[in-house]
């Protein structure tokens, strides 16, 4: 029978490859979209559909406000003594 911790330290290197090279693909594409984005931004005949339907993605994204105190409020700041 294997123990847990005979491999891990080969485990966690294959597992940080993997998740950095998962960061550095969502990094292009991030900047790809951001490319993307500028140029339609500047090109009159787009400008203004494109801006429109981006904010739509935007409000119905993760991407919305939420005041700092309801984030807060839900990790627990006003509840628990924190610790610095």
């Amino acid at each position: 029978m294997k123990s847990n911790t005979e491999n891990s330290q080969g485990y966690l290197a294959e597992e940080f490859c993997h998740k950095e090279k998962q960061i550095i693909q969502e990094s292009k594409i991030a900047v790809l979209k951001i490319q993307s984005w500028q140029f339609a931004s500047k090109t009159p005949g787009i400008r203004h559909t494109y801006l429109q339907e981006a904010a739509k993605m935007v409000s119905k994204s993760l991407l919305n406000f939420v005041p700092n105190s309801f984030v807060l409020s839900e990790e627990g700041f006003y509840i628990r003594p924190t610790e610095n």
